[in-house]
């Protein structure tokens, strides 16, 4: 029997864990992934927009070597703040079913076990899910909604989906490393939340026609070895090897809903809960993190949702006492 169980290993789980440690609660944390996992499946070279300090968890330092750290800096000093607080975390263990018993107590089924708890953190993150660009032929090998590296696409024709920073970044990279990109965006530009330091590389790269761009436009068929695309000058096929949909990604509503939890009746499916304590709906079920925000994923992030444990914690302790 464990006082908070806390789903989610990403940064904000780990900093409830931490907050559960000092309240002198029992407590799991429990990701169906590796630690850190949305950081591990960042792209390989990717700089955080945040300085190191404001990543910093359980009062641990974040040293890094630049003002802004890289995706291996965050992935070692996690690990290092885990294994600093000794943190109870089961990897690899997905959660298949939460039930909540007459007499409060919660039953968490995963793949390797039953768990029993007070309490519930959902700290799930966002990058699980992906928006789907619903055309024929996503389901292709060749469309990617996730990135890691560059080398793959040397000397290959590259189509990126999307005007945000992820898209932003891969059409840099593959571009440098020898591919030919085009980036084809609903948006009629770069979006403003576009990285300060990199929207002039990538402004000048479609100026110059280094990258091409077709804005006001989306793809309509994928193929083996074409893509269809309607612009504001009508449809095109494009030759094309592989297709980069850098479209975004949402929290798994339907994992939530299946807890019981209710969502606001707004156009960003925000859940219910209370922002005084981050408590859902649902009794004793509390969010932290980027879940907070439904569709709105750039709401919260890591340095201005690390306070969601210390409120939750908080709340949390004076029941189980």
């Amino acid at each position: 029997m464990y006082d908070v169980l806390i789903i989610g290993a990403g940064p904000i789980g780990l900093a409830c864990g931490i907050e559960a440690k000092k309240a002198g609660l029992e407590y799991v944390i429990i990701d169906k992934g590796c630690l850190v996992n949305s950081v591990f499946n960042y792209p390989l070279g990717m700089t955080f927009f945040s300085t190191s300090e404001k990543l910093e968890i359980g009062g641990v330092p974040f040293v890094s070597h630049l003002n802004k750290p890289n995706r291996f800096e965050a992935l070692e000093y996690y690990r290092r703040v885990t294994m600093n607080y000794e943190l109870n975390v089961k990897l690899y263990e997905e959660v298949k079913t939460t039930v909540k018993g007459e007499d409060g107590i919660f039953t968490i089924t995963t793949a390797k076990g039953t768990y029993t708890s007070k309490a519930i953190i959902l700290a799930t993150g966002f990058y699980d899910i992906p928006y789907l660009m619903n055309v024929p032929g996503e389901d292709l090998p060749k469309v990617m909604h996730y990135y890691k590296e560059p080398h793959p696409y040397i000397g290959q024709k590259i189509i990126v989906v999307g005007a945000a920073n992820s898209a932003v970044d891969v059409a840099l990279e593959t571009y440098r490393k020898g591919a030919d990109v085009t980036m084809v965006v609903r948006e009629s530009g770069i979006l403003d939340t576009v990285k300060y330091w990199v929207r002039p590389d990538i402004e000048n790269r479609i100026a110059e026609k280094s990258i091409k761009s077709y804005f006001n436009s989306q793809i309509t068929e994928i193929r083996p070895y074409e893509v269809d695309i309607m612009t504001p000058d009508g449809p095109k096929t494009l030759e094309n090897d592989y297709v980069m949909a850098m479209t975004g990604y949402k929290p798994n509503f339907s994992f939530m809903e299946a807890m019981g939890i209710e969502f606001q009746d707004d156009q960003f499916n925000t859940p219910k809960y209370n922002d005084q304590t981050q408590e859902s709906n649902v009794e004793n079920i509390y969010l932290a993190g980027v879940v907070c925000g439904g569709l709105k994923t750039n709401k919260w992030f890591i340095e201005n949702s690390r306070v969601h444990a210390e409120v939750i914690i908080d709340d949390l302790a004076k029941k189980v006492k």
